[in-house]
């Protein structure tokens, strides 16, 4: 990963060889040559040479790609996912993505951490194509490299890649390489970028997996779309939503469960720079970007992993005085999902947090048991769990010796 701000930028082929040999001359690099030539400019107040028009140059002009910047710079509306806990998730689906259209939403493609993983392991992966949108409400969006001159949403098409290393030295991608192939373009779309419009939806159509992140405050609805366009994803989320109306359902019914890579402890996200400072786990970072510290993310997928397969070892045995039955439905009380009784057949009320060690092989979701248990669940499935409404139960919450527990997952034991 770079270590200071980078930009790409676009030069033409027959100038950076000629260039490189004097640089290799001189025994410096192309990146330490031009920060020479900045530094000149910043001591000479002024560019440190005599401008004028080159009648006999062959250089060719610059095309709208031209300005490819991979830059640092903050953008206000989301966190900015670090590059390590993207590849440590995707290694684990590998497959899932053999000659498969990805689609990544992002504030803007060159300063996304998820479209930099998936040019860099496009042939590794075996990508079909890779395509990433930008958003016109953030500041990045087109600022660095506006699309033919404007600043404004667009979309950036992979079809190929170098079959090269594209990292250069300083951490940057050689991106103009990449957009100078057949088949790659960045192009303006007719909107502000928004996954909610139609092009986007349109785009959305095409792709077979999403990944992203996508901002906390929308992600039910951005779940939402994804289900309603019946698309594969991972996204990243924050683990309460869970508990959502819109989400709950998905895990009941095996259509969404947690990724691999992330199961416990905090993780860091980037900001912008009038992000405010002022809670626990914020900084600079030694690039002088900002950071805070987001506690319960989660890896949000519906493509098959081996984890979860994998069954809970269960050793405890069931303890009434241990395991109380609720007054409100018949079921009985697990506080830590390490002690589910093996021997108990019934329904069981364990904490949200058993998601992270849920598998479909072993046990059924039945219900979310919390304080909108009565207007979300299906009367059904109340009568199938004995719910019987408690004058403190605020909705549906469980009820031991008078007083209401945290909001508890309903499950029993598949039959094998």
């Amino acid at each position: 990963m770079p270590t200071v701000p980078t930009t790409t930028i676009r030069i033409d082929p027959d100038v950076k060889k000629h260039a490189g040999k004097v640089f290799d001359e001189l025994g410096i690099g192309m990146s330490a040559a031009i920060n020479a030539f900045l530094k000149a400019v910043i001591r000479e107040d002024g560019i440190p040479f005599q401008l004028k028009v080159d009648r006999s140059s062959t250089v060719k002009p610059e095309t709208r790609n031209a300005m490819l910047n991979n830059a640092s710079i903050a953008r206000k509306d989301e966190f900015y996912t670090q590059y390590d806990d993207v590849a440590k998730e995707m290694t684990h689906y590998a497959e899932s993505f053999q000659q498969k259209v990805v689609l990544c939403n992002c504030d803007d493609p060159f300063e996304s951490a998820f479209f930099r993983y998936f040019v860099i392991n496009f042939n590794d992966l075996g990508l079909a194509k890779l395509i990433s949108t930008s958003y016109a409400g953030s500041p990045v969006a087109g600022q660095e490299y506006p699309v033919d001159g404007a600043r404004s949403a667009y979309q950036a098409v992979v079809t190929q890649v170098p079959d090269e290393n594209l990292t250069r030295p300083d951490g940057s991608l050689d991106l103009e390489n990449v957009f100078a192939l057949e088949g790659n373009s960045l192009s303006p779309l007719m909107g502000d970028g928004d996954f909610r419009s139609n092009e986007c939806e349109t785009l959305l159509d095409g792709a077979d997996i999403v990944v992203t992140n996508p901002p906390f405050s929308l992600f039910r609805e951005y779940i939402s779309q994804l289900n309603r366009h019946d698309k594969d994803f991972i996204v990243l989320g924050n683990m309460n939503a869970a508990t959502y109306k819109e989400i709950f359902p998905l895990f009941r019914d095996n259509k969404l469960w947690y990724g691999e890579s992330i199961r416990s402890g905090d993780r860091k996200f980037h900001v912008p720079e009038n992000y405010p400072m002022n809670a626990a786990g914020c900084g600079v970072d030694n690039n002088g970007r900002r950071f805070i510290r987001v506690k319960g993310v989660r890896w949000f997928t519906n493509i098959d992993n081996g984890r979860r397969h994998e069954p809970i070892k269960l050793e405890q045995a069931y303890v009434p005085a241990e395991n109380p039955r609720y007054e409100n439905y018949d079921a009985i009380d697990v506080g830590r999902t390490a002690n589910i009784p093996t021997d108990y057949d019934g329904v069981i009320g364990v904490p949200i947090t058993f998601l992270d060690r849920y598998s479909p092989d072993q046990f059924e979701i039945i219900m979310l048991a919390n304080g909108n248990a009565r207007t979300n669940v299906d009367p059904a499935i109340l009568k199938e769990v004995g719910y019987q409404p408690h004058r403190s139960d605020r909705g549906g919450v469980g009820i031991i010796e008078g007083r209401r527990i945290y909001a508890r997952i309903l499950i029993r034991k598949r039959i094998v």
